[in-house]
């Protein structure tokens, strides 16, 4: 049972997007050795332990007890208990909290996750997204993009990005070494791409909600078997990694 912690910070300044976003190729590319993935287990007293780098997280078991008393929203606006987004007894499921839907690395994950879908239904595996913002924000993203609405949630109060102690603040969002990941010439063509139809009017009403950073978990019932908290903007867990160990939990 693998468990990572990695964050993700590549947030421009709202100044420089318009409704059609103005992305070149870069003239230099300036990248980051890539993140070393540990994967570690349970601990003795059961508590997952989830490092990356000098970063360190602790989940207790009662993490997911914690996520089955909130609600959150599906895109169309209904709304959900955490815990019947997946079968809760042992089913598997790939949980991506986004940052925000008016994020554009947000819309590159997005399309990654859209890709890699058949493949991990296929295992099985259900494939479940979280944004922040209101559910109409959800649906521009949906339509745009597009991404499938019955895999899309709205979580505008940030409840289960908090409960999973997902890294928040300006440094994170701006500033972070590890969004430098984002320049890679693969990752800057793929954020072109998912960016065609983007708008800034996905961006959450709450503009302090924009500073929140996202992550990707993994669930088998209750049980969390691996846990990725984004150091910053565009810093997205690796995909095939976690499709490693949902194939051999």
């Amino acid at each position: 049972m693998a468990i990572n912690i990695s964050s993700s910070t590549f947030t421009p300044s709202f100044s420089h997007f318009s409704s059609t976003p103005p992305f070149k190729s870069p003239s230099s590319l300036s990248l980051l050795s890539p993140t070393t993935i540990r994967p570690l287990g349970f601990t003795s007293n059961r508590t997952v332990v989830v490092t990356k780098a000098s970063s360190t997280a602790t989940f207790s078991p009662e993490v997911t007890d914690l996520l089955g008393e909130i609600n959150i929203f599906t895109a169309s606006g209904d709304s959900v208990a955490f815990n019947d987004l997946w079968d809760q007894s042992e089913g598997i499921a790939v949980v991506a909290l986004l940052r925000h839907f008016g994020c554009p690395c947000c819309w590159e994950l997005a399309s990654t996750l859209k890709e890699s879908k058949a493949r991990f239904e296929a295992a099985g595996v259900k494939l479940i997204a979280i944004g922040i913002g209101e559910p109409k924000k959800a649906r521009i993203l949906a339509e745009r993009l597009p991404f499938p609405l019955d895999n899309l949630y709205a979580d505008p109060e940030r409840k289960a990005y908090k409960i999973l102690g997902l890294y928040y603040g300006i440094g994170r969002t701006f500033f972070n070494p590890a969004s430098a990941k984002v320049l890679s010439r693969s990752r800057f063509e793929a954020l072109k791409k998912a960016v065609e139809n983007y708008t800034l009017e996905a961006t959450p009403d709450d503009r302090a909600s924009v500073l929140q950073q996202g992550g990707m978990f993994v669930f088998k019932g209750k049980e969390l078997l691996y846990a990725w908290k984004d150091e910053g903007t565009g810093d997205h867990a690796p995909l095939d990694d976690i499709f490693n160990i949902c194939c051999n939990a």
